[in-house]
Order: structure tokens, then sequence, then C-alpha cells
């Protein structure tokens, strides 16, 4: 296994002396998070890995998977682990969207209950237990783009129940008086879409911001500056956000794919921290910066533990 806080102890020399380092967090998916939660040995070695890494906030899945649905069923053993990661200084997102349940359908009106009941467990949850035990947010991962239907012609109507369905979630919000940040993953591009919405004209991205407390921008390119960029990509949601008040987490990637520029994967993990280090510098002065999401946990792994000499 190869580790690589020197490197980040390195860099961290590079950031601005008025800011403390950005927050990272890794979307965690079902099978590790069934794990993490189930197994206090798992738990006990995933908690130091990411101490190592500098990851201060897992999204831990928290919904059903493979028939059982341990939020529900057992939610002392999601008490246990958020009690553990917060006595370590970490914060647990409930990670809500999966492509084992195929909730890009709950944008579709026909699934709405779908979409509110999954949330709603996350907040009756946080309800019952005591704060150290309770979510510090939620994610939610729906995307509406991968829907087989969607196309030049359906994006605007899918588009509209995405956010349908988020304003549901924050009115469910609202009623119980729930405190955790609630947020979604999205695309780089909404701001390229414009909807009327509840009587306004904008960009899909700036509806998002509005409804939500936080979107985590899955901002995924390889290089920090110049065209087709991260920071070029994220300057519309940055700006807005930080007019309207709200957050913005940067979404990274470093799974495998096909397609280079949008994956950390062929370049390492000397080249990520390189350009995270020219975003965070970037963006540290701005009030909606909220630091870093990678996807996702089980990659990242695999990645960083490759021989890259």
């Amino acid at each position: 296994m190869k580790l690589f806080a020197p490197l980040l102890l390195s860099l961290s020399c590079l950031l601005p002396f008025t800011s403390k380092a950005a927050s990272r967090a890794f979307w965690t998916w079902e099978a590790e998070s069934y794990a993490m939660i189930e197994d206090p040995a798992v738990a006990t070695e995933a908690m130091a890995y990411l101490k190592t890494q500098r990851i201060d906030t897992l999204y831990l899945y928290a919904d059903e998977f493979k028939g059982r649905n341990l939020i529900v069923e057992q939610p002392q053993l999601y008490q246990a682990f958020i009690e553990r990661m917060h006595a370590q200084d970490m914060k647990v997102y409930a990670l809500l969207g999966s492509a084992y349940l195929n909730t890009e359908n709950y944008v579709l009106p026909a699934y709405r209950k779908q979409a509110e009941a999954m949330f709603r467990r996350v907040v009756e949850y946080n309800a019952s237990v005591p704060a150290a035990a309770r979510f510090d947010g939620a994610n939610l991962d729906i995307e509406p783009h991968i829907l087989d239907e969607w196309n030049d012609d359906t994006r605007l109507r899918l588009l509209t129940g995405f956010l349908d369905m988020s304003d549901a979630v924050m009115r469910i919000k609202r009623e119980h008086g729930a405190t955790l940040a609630v947020g979604p993953a999205i695309p780089f591009w909404l701001d390229g879409i414009e909807l009327e919405w509840k009587g306004k004209l904008r960009p899909v991205s700036e509806h998002s911001i509005d409804v939500y407390d936080y979107v985590a921008l899955m901002d995924y390119r390889d290089k920090a500056e110049g065209s087709d960029s991260i920071l070029s990509h994220a300057a519309s949601e940055i700006a807005y956000a930080n007019k309207v008040g709200k957050k913005v987490v940067i979404g990274l990637e470093v799974s495998s794919n096909d397609i280079n520029k949008v994956t950390f994967y062929e370049e390492g993990p000397k080249v990520f921290e390189q350009e995270a280090a020219k975003v965070e510098r970037a963006l540290g002065g701005e009030p909606s910066f909220a630091g870093f999401a990678i996807h996702h946990y089980r990659a990242w792994r695999r990645w960083a533990e490759q021989d890259w000499d």
C-alpha cells in the first residue's frame, strides 16, 4: 500500500496561509457503506485510511441494498458508526441514490413517493437519535440524464421533474425542522440549459442552487486551469452561489473512463494533488467554495495503491 501524506504535506505549503485546507469527501457506495457500518473492524481500518488521505467527510449510502434497508431495520448500526466518525472529527452525509435501485426514475412523477420516502427515512432517523449520531447532511445522486428517455426533446421535462422532486425533498426538511445540509450531485453542464420553473427562466444549475443548501458539482475534468477545465466549468456556479449565499463542493473523478479528460485515473495521485491545489488556491477566497468530493472510495483505494513510480 502506498500512502501520500508526505505529498499532501508538501503541497499544503503552496496554499494561502490565511485559510485551512479545503474539506474533502468520498462518495461511498452500497457495498462499502454497508461493510463499514456492519463490521467495526472494517470501520476502524477505513477511518484510519481516511485520515491518511485527508478525507474529513463520507457520503455514506443510506438506503436499500440487496433486499435490506439497514437505516430502517438496524438504525443502531448507523448510530454507532456515525458516533465513531464524529469522535474522529469527521462528518457523515447520507448518500441517497443508487444504480441498484434505478433511482434516476425518481424524477418521474410516478416515482415521487419513493423519492420522498427515501429522504424522509433519513430525517426520521436523525430525529430519533442523539445529536452525536445524526447525519450532518445528505447528498442526493439522482441523475435524470442517465434515463433511457433522455434526449433533446425530453430533457426539459425530465429536469423539471428533477426540480419538482428537489422541491418536495426540501419541503420535507422544512416540515420536520431538520438541520442537516442537503444537496444534489449535478453535472457542470446544467449551467448551459435554461428552464422556466416556478415562473423564472434560469439555468438549471441556478434553480438547483436556489432549492438546496449546497450542490456537489460533478466537475469531472483532469486539469484545473484553461479551457474545458475544472475552474472554467465551475465558474458560473461559484459566482451564483456566492451571490445567493449557498455552497458548492467540487466533484472530481478517479475511476477508469474511456474518456480520459473526465478522470485522473491515467494521471495518478501526484497530478491529482497538483491540480486540486491549483483549484484550492483559486477558489479558497470564494465564500461558496466548500471543498472537494471524490468519486469514489473504492475506486480511490484501488487507484492510489498502484505503483506510480
